[in-house]
């Protein structure tokens, strides 16, 4: 029994692509090309799982920091006193936990921006210069002197 079945999984596209040959296209600087395309999506990649990572680290520790905070919370409320005294502390309970919400929200969002314009930045250079590859290659292949 064959160890792999599919043989399409065992095609070598580089041993295609130096086999084929058209005139005026320069092969060698397609595959390069080519593998310089993958090393940026694999950079790109590579950053969007650490911003996904940071912001999950950050989320755990937003997560236990409101734990202990409404931890200590529960018990300022319940030594506030009567029941006049306890809704006071209640609104102000409220008040800051909505406030330390919103803040936990905005750096959450902060972070995912940050890590995806890291990734796009990666991307969309990789996209530039290959423009210009291509732009030079067709170039080359219309005018085989230069």
């Amino acid at each position: 029994m064959a160890s792999n079945p599919n043989p399409f999984l065992d095609f070598d596209v580089t041993r295609l692509m130096g086999e084929f040959r058209v005139p005026g296209l320069d092969t060698e600087a397609l595959m390069a090309a080519q593998r310089r395309n993958i090393e940026a999506l694999t950079k790109a990649n590579q950053l969007a799982a650490e911003g996904m990572q940071a912001v999950a680290r950050r989320q755990a520790e937003i997560l236990r920091q409101t734990m202990e905070e409404a931890s200590r919370m529960m018990g300022t409320l319940a030594q506030a006193g009567g029941p006049e005294k306890q809704a006071v502390k209640q609104a102000e309970i409220a008040k800051t936990a909505f406030e330390t919400a919103i803040a936990n929200m905005k750096e959450i969002a902060d972070l995912v921006s940050r890590a995806n314009q890291d990734t796009f930045a990666v991307i969309n250079k990789r996209v530039a210069e290959s423009m210009d590859e291509v732009r030079a290659l067709m170039a080359k292949a219309a005018d085989p002197k230069a």
